[in-house]
């Protein structure tokens, strides 16, 4: 997955919230797991319901999230090496659940790697309360944009006597004529008006100057 992090999760866990935990071990020279009760529950299962194999621990990941998971495990059974991962999974009942998996590899006296342990934490909740934030910023952020939009719009209308259509109209010419967006134009326009003080001459003399520069140019507006 590409959209949530170990960070995001690491930040969102230090919060102190409760998430379910589940252990396992992965004996390479049999290919046999063992799974904790709560790693069973965790995959949707109760406990001694399925015998855990490699094929069906990746059976049930997200098939966005199967390769990359496979890579990750072929890794650490070649190296040994503590590894971490976050991905999904569709677990016995068809619910997308997102884990966070750690884990090392024990290693023979000769020093060959023979088995994996380590725990799978079921981090969906703090999932969806990164969702959440971000959908917030996001619905902030574009409700501010449609303020200074909506703000610009009032100028433009007063500075040079046009309705809201052609306010809305000026603004967009302004935006291609200048190569930025809708709402940096309409942020130059408020901070004019603001710098201005009211007087909507020197407003109408700086748009009219705004519709002759092009992007990068000095424009009055920084």
């Amino acid at each position: 997955m590409t959209d949530t992090t170990v960070g995001d999760i690491e930040g969102t866990l230090a919060l102190g919230a409760s998430h379910p935990v589940g252990r396992y071990r992965h004996d390479l020279a049999t290919g046999r797991w063992w799974w904790s009760d709560e790693t069973y529950r965790i995959h949707g299962f109760e406990p001694g319901d399925v015998v855990p194999t490699t094929e069906l621990i990746l059976a049930h990941k997200h098939p966005d999230d199967r390769d990359r998971v496979s890579q990750v495990l072929h890794q650490a059974c070649v190296t040994g090496e503590p590894f971490s991962s976050v991905h999904r999974i569709m677990d016995a009942h068809g619910d997308e659940r997102t884990l966070a998996v750690v884990g090392e590899g024990r290693t023979d006296d000769a020093g060959a790697v023979t088995e994996l342990v380590g725990f799978f934490t079921d981090v969906t909740p703090a999932v969806a309360r990164i969702a959440d934030a971000r959908a917030t910023a996001s619905i902030r952020a574009s409700a501010a944009n449609r303020a200074t939009i909506e703000q610009a719009k009032a100028i433009v209308m007063c500075a040079v006597r046009t309705d809201i259509e052609g306010a809305f109209g000026w603004l967009r010419q302004a935006s291609n004529h200048a190569n930025v967006p809708l709402r940096e134009v309409s942020a130059r326009v408020v901070e004019l008006a603001a710098r201005s003080n009211g007087d909507m001459r020197l407003v109408a003399g700086a748009l009219a100057d705004l519709l002759t520069l092009r992007s990068g140019t000095s424009d009055g507006l920084s």
